[in-house]
């Protein structure tokens, strides 16, 4: 079984077996004082679910991480966010309705006299936390916002984890209806707490004071490219793989909220690390004037872009601009005479950064290189169409395909590859990002 086939089967089994459990409690014991009220335990029982299912999407465990892809795992996490919201609303909405029928009084009197029970007011500013986390992250509301203030605000959420742990704690009917109830919320909750605590900050602390890394070389590649060679003790312990990715932090240059992610330009040997970046950002810019001896803080390593999922011999590297970088790497990694193709895509050859090592790399191991230059618009026949593609590589079916660029070029060649019916678990793609 495929790696990322098996990290699917264990999350939904532990999805199906959780959802049983919570069933079994509600039906076992989950009547309220009437139907409203049982219907809002249903609702309410689930949101904590979800609830702590959403923390472990985001708790960066290595062996999901490496199997599923941080992209993948945060889409997801996005989708059972507003999953979640709908669920704590209707939840919040069932529970006022409730009592307003059983004291047979308005919706609003209610809310204002549960608003003055303790248990069920940290529920109101859990909901109300969550559904401020929800709205900042909607599309139009997300683009419009810096990251650093968008990322502070979508912290709140754990805010709302401990309102809503609290919230449920006070409510004895959800969480001692019986031993085996309690123990399972207890398990669950210091579980997920667990592991978020563990991914998100022992585990970067640690790698960070057992390896110290810090700046030993910025090297300029083009005009608007930097590579920065980090080095640091143990480095043949660090668990990194060709194709992934770090988030980097340094510690002087910015401020500490400010943290990137870049690809691993070269595939790491034990004796350093490197990051190639271009200027696109002021973050990105200011690389170039790292001084040699810095710490650097790394977090990581991420990412299921690597050879962990190979299927087939032969590989075809695809890249669009600094997407090059983790697609060298990977071409580094290859064994000499490994069937490798490598497609280029840039608008001219001095934007091709990392170019001379790339056709280095591509006689080293006797692959073959080829640089895609030009707009779109000037060639007959556009040059990631499948027609192309076929012409560069007629054996495309048989290949592993990786492909790293930006997301219109990587949207065009995922098109192109669907077109020419390479399978799905043949192609390899992965947004490198942390929103």
């Amino acid at each position: 079984m495929a790696p990322v086939d098996a990290a699917r089967w264990v999350m939904w089994a532990f999805v199906l077996v959780n959802v049983a459990i919570v069933e079994t409690l509600f039906f076992t014991a989950g009547e309220g004082k009437n139907n409203v009220l049982t219907v809002a335990k249903f609702f309410g029982l689930h949101a904590a679910l979800l609830l702590l299912f959403q923390l472990l999407l985001v708790a960066r465990i290595p062996w999901l991480d490496r199997r599923i892809g941080m992209d993948r795992l945060t889409v997801w996490h996005r989708w059972v966010g507003f999953t979640l919201l709908w669920t704590v609303l209707t939840h919040a909405t069932l529970v006022v309705l409730g009592f307003a029928i059983l004291d047979d009084t308005s919706m609003a009197k209610t809310f204002k006299a549960l608003s003055g029970v303790p248990a069920s007011l940290v529920g109101m500013l859990a909901a109300a936390t969550l559904t401020l986390v929800a709205v900042v992250s909607t599309r139009p509301l997300r683009r419009r916002l810096r990251y650093e203030v968008w990322h502070a605000l979508h912290l709140l959420i754990y805010v709302a984890l401990g309102l809503a742990f609290y919230h449920q704690l006070e409510e004895t009917t959800t969480f001692t209806s019986s031993s085996f109830a309690e123990a399972y919320w207890w398990i669950l909750w210091l579980f997920s707490f667990g592991a978020l605590l563990t991914g998100r900050l022992l585990i970067p602390l640690w790698r960070n004071a057992y390896h110290q890394f810090r700046v030993v070389a910025v090297v300029p590649e083009s005009l608007n490219a930097v590579s920065v060679y980090v080095t640091g003790r143990h480095l043949d312990k660090f668990p990194a793989r060709a194709g992934q990715f770090c988030i980097w932090r340094f510690p002087g240059h910015n401020n500490w909220w400010t943290a990137n992610p870049f690809s691993l330009s070269a595939a790491p040997g034990g004796q350093g690390l490197r990051l190639t970046a271009k200027a696109v950002g002021t973050t990105s810019a200011g690389l170039r004037n790292l001084a040699p001896g810095s710490r650097a803080f790394v977090e990581g390593p991420y990412g299921a872009f690597t050879s962990l999922h190979r299927t087939r011999p032969g590989a075809l590297l695809v890249a669009g601009g600094v997407g090059v970088t983790p697609i060298r790497s990977l071409l580094e990694e290859q064994p000499p005479g490994a069937d490798t193709v490598i497609l280029y895509r840039v608008r001219s050859e001095a934007d091709a950064v990392l170019l001379n090592e790339l056709r280095h790399l591509a006689t080293q191991k006797g692959a073959r290189l080829h640089l895609l230059t030009g707009r779109t618009s000037d060639h007959a026949t556009p040059p990631l169409s499948p027609e192309a593609l076929h012409h560069y590589v007629p054996d495309i079916t048989t290949r592993d395909i990786y492909v790293c660029g930006p997301d219109p070029m990587t949207k065009t060649v995922l098109t192109s590859l669907r077109a020419l019916g390479v399978p799905q678990n043949q192609i390899h793609a992965e947004r490198f990002g942390m929103g």
